[in-house]
């Protein structure tokens, strides 16, 4: 129960720390944000929690594969100007984006890493 608590708390301040400090320095914050920070802990805590080097090894596989998924997300904010959409238009469309990139992840890791 204890690692539960552990965990919430550490994963809980790092995202709080970095939005507090994206009102004060948006481009650190997002460096931050950018560094494998959350997969370090993750990957740590699995496995200490499962005690499973496989499992690990696999997550962290995955990881690798979904990081430049990931940033599908970003693609409609980088066409902003031209797009001339608002926010939320933006944000509903890199969600849509992160959908496919999860297909996309999904057929890497069956075919690619499994083999």
């Amino acid at each position: 129960m204890w690692i539960m608590v552990a965990k919430t708390l550490i994963a809980g301040l790092l995202i709080a720390f970095s939005s507090w400090l994206a009102g004060k320095k948006p481009e650190l914050a997002g460096f931050i944000i950018a560094l494998p920070l959350t997969t370090l802990l993750a990957l740590a805590f699995a496995q200490l929690e499962h005690q499973s080097p496989e499992n690990s090894v696999r997550f962290a596989q995955s990881v690798f594969v979904a990081i430049p998924l990931s940033l599908l997300f970003f693609v409609p904010f980088l066409a902003a100007t031209k797009l001339q959409w608002p926010f939320w238009g933006l944000y509903g469309s890199g969600l849509g984006l992160l959908v496919a990139g999860y297909f996309i992840h999904k057929w890497v890791m069956g075919m690619v890493i499994t083999g």
